[in-house]
C-alpha cells in the first residue's frame, strides 16, 4: 500500500472487511503517515456488508478465468495484470470515464499511433532518431503556425 500512496497519492477512505489479511499494524502505520486517512469497515467475513469490494473480486475473477482460458495459461498471477489493466481502461457507467483517464487526466497512450504520426513515418521509421527528428521538426512548425495565427 506504501508503493501505491507514494507514486498515486493516498485516499481519503480506505475500506476493508478487518478480516485477517488486513493487519492492524500496517494501517496504524499508514494512519501515522496519512492522519487524514478514514478506515471504514464491515463485518468481518460478511460479504454482503462488502458490496462493493466483493462485486469487484466477482468481476476480476470472471475476466481472469476468461484470459486463462483464452491464454491456455493456469496461472491466475499471469493474467493479472493484463485484467487489471483491462478493468482501469474500461468505461465506468457511473463516471462515464476509464479509471485509467480520472486517476491521470487523459486516455492511455497505447503505441505510436496514439502520437498522431502519419502511417508513412511509422511504416519507415528505422531507428528512433528517425521519429524524434519527425517529432522535433513538427513542433517547430507547430510553433511558427501558432506565431503566424497570433500576429494576424
Amino acid at each position: 500500500l506504501l508503493k501505491i500512496f507514494l507514486t498515486f497519492g493516498a485516499p481519503s477512505i480506505l475500506q476493508s472487511d478487518n478480516g485477517q489479511e488486513f493487519s492492524y499494524v500496517i494501517i496504524a502505520e499508514l494512519k501515522t503517515c496519512w492522519p487524514e486517512l478514514k478506515l471504514v469497515t464491515g463485518r468481518p467475513r460478511h460479504p454482503q456488508s462488502q458490496g462493493a469490494v466483493e462485486r469487484l473480486n466477482g468481476v476480476v475473477q470472471d475476466k481472469l478465468a476468461i484470459w486463462m482460458r483464452e491464454n491456455g495459461c493456469k496461472r491466475w498471477s499471469m493474467g493479472l495484470k493484463f485484467v487489471q489493466w483491462q478493468i482501469n481502461v474500461s468505461i465506468h457507467e457511473t463516471t462515464g470515464q476509464s479509471p485509467f483517464k480520472v486517476t491521470f487526466g487523459e486516455e492511455p497512450r497505447i503505441g505510436l499511433e496514439s502520437y498522431v504520426l502519419p502511417k508513412s513515418l511509422v511504416d519507415a521509421a528505422k531507428t528512433e532518431e528517425e521519429i524524434e527528428e519527425f517529432l522535433t521538426s513538427h513542433e517547430a512548425n507547430d510553433e511558427d503556425s501558432l506565431n503566424r495565427d497570433g500576429k494576424n
